[in-house]
């Protein structure tokens, strides 16, 4: 009978950023995949807010050697990344938004 109460990682390379060359061991999910953004809350030294530092899933490129598919890049900007565009969901302006002014706005 086979353990599912084992949960899975698997090593995976950091690139740029404080973490670069580091190795960390990352949980997988369902599908063997780690998650696409990876944040790691670094302290602030005098007890402030903490420093969140942000990277990004990439395919790995060149030989493996037996570590993972995937690496994480350093994403300096840390802003979240453009969402799926379902067919029904609202554009980020609104359907509505003109750039010249409100849907009342007339021409002439």
């Amino acid at each position: 009978m086979p353990d599912t109460g084992r949960v899975k990682s698997q090593d995976t390379p950091f690139e740029g950023g404080p973490m670069d060359g580091r190795v960390l061991p990352v949980l997988v999910g369902m599908t063997g995949h780690p998650p696409k953004t990876y944040r790691i809350p670094v302290p602030a030294p005098d007890g402030g807010p903490p420093t969140v530092l942000v990277y990004r899933r990439e395919p790995r490129t060149g030989p493996r050697l037996g570590f993972a598919r995937w690496k994480y890049v350093h994403d300096p900007g840390g802003g979240p990344r453009s969402r799926p565009r379902w067919p029904w969901s609202k554009p980020p302006g609104g359907r509505d938004a003109a750039p010249g002014g409100g849907p009342d706005a007339t021409h002439g």
